[in-house]
């Protein structure tokens, strides 16, 4: 498939030429969307979504118990759905968690520590509004474990990945945008659940619905699942009707979500963003030479890009601080004439009503 025509097709399955109705709606449709940078994530599904969602509108969702945070793939922290974070896990959760078995180790994290940790952060959520980070690093510390040293941090990963916890209902915070959420017990924050008959034929189905067309092996990447796991999942999906091989190994949803004629063909988009970080190659997205201005770099970090026509014509930067988030995002161009002053204002002008809403 020719990159502009893959680049097109891509921008339909992500939802960014195709508006989904509502934040919920592009949510279910993604699946999961990265969100260790908390603002990102909820930017990445209202930038995806009709009309002009704010903050506060995406924050409902995560208060009502429709969306959750947690480490569903790659060790790294997505907002899903919370009716479908259970059988992902189910896919995604041991492996993770044996790949976080040495550090776990490292940090004095044994049998015995970590059933402690069960006990205590449960007997502390039970019944409860849930807990933020740091309260349950004190309660932690009350039970004789030191949450210093990324111990407790570990500690409550570990027992997010077996899904026992997750981040729910978001934190207030004036003067400011919100950034913290409280964990909460999943039996008792989650109402209803999926039960998919193939958990994983259902996430690289799900995977190539919201960001096909793509390979067994990006899947195998975004899901962080081995290689022969990930094409075992391709091949299970081959009876369902909801998508199919549209050319040697790559995968495209059936059904696609019609474009929209007043989408943005300039868009800004956030750190770790799902268009530009779900393939194994980046490059059909964004110029071979601005990979290393786009990361992940050195820290690790994946900074905010604009794309134009799917493009990844540049960067920009906003403080989500305590009195900077009604700041004016800035720009940086990496390819010139490629975007109009004129529309990336008006992109980065959704960004600022988004984060100040």
């Amino acid at each position: 498939m020719k990159p502009h025509i893959l680049r097109a097709e891509r921008l339909r399955s992500h939802r960014l030429s195709a508006p989904a109705r509502s934040v919920a709606n592009a949510a279910r449709h993604m699946l999961a969307v990265q969100a260790q940078e908390f603002w990102a994530g909820r930017w990445a599904l209202a930038t995806r979504s009709a009309g002009a969602p704010t903050l506060s509108t995406v924050d409902r969702l995560f208060n009502r118990g429709t969306l959750v945070r947690a480490w569903t793939q790659r060790g790294t922290l997505h907002v899903i759905p919370a009716e479908d974070l259970a059988w992902v896990l189910g896919v995604t959760g041991e492996r993770q968690l044996r790949m976080a078995a040495p550090r776990f180790r490292e940090l004095g994290l044994g049998v015995s520590e970590l059933a402690t940790v069960e006990r205590v952060i449960g007997g502390a959520l039970r019944g409860g509004n849930g807990l933020t980070r740091s309260e349950l690093f004190v309660v932690l510390e009350k039970s004789g474990i030191d949450p210093s040293g990324q111990r407790g941090l570990f500690a409550v990963q570990s027992l997010a990945l077996r899904g026992i916890i997750c981040q729910g209902p978001v934190v207030p915070r004036a003067g400011g945008a919100s950034r913290e959420q409280r964990f909460v017990l999943t039996d008792e924050h989650i109402v209803e659940s999926a039960t998919p008959a193939d958990p994983a034929a259902e996430l690289f189905i799900r995977y190539i619905i919201g960001h096909g067309p793509a390979t067994a092996e990006d899947f195998a990447w975004w899901a962080g699942l081995t290689l022969g796991g990930a094409r075992a999942a391709a091949a299970a999906s081959v009876d369902d009707d909801r998508v199919h091989e549209v050319a040697e190994g790559q995968f495209a949803a059936r059904v696609r979500p019609r474009r929209s004629s007043t989408a943005a063909s300039v868009v800004a988009l956030g750190p770790f963003e799902e268009y530009y970080i779900s393939y194994t190659d980046r490059a059909v997205t964004c110029p071979p030479e601005h990979l290393a201005a786009i990361g992940p770099g050195k820290n690790g970090m994946v900074r905010p890009i604009i794309v134009a026509d799917g493009v990844v014509v540049g960067t920009w930067r906003h403080s989500t601080a305590i009195g900077r988030h009604t700041d004016d995002p800035v720009p940086e161009l990496l390819t010139a004439g490629a975007a109009s002053e004129e529309e990336v204002v008006v992109a980065l002008d959704r960004y600022a009503a988004f984060i100040t809403g």
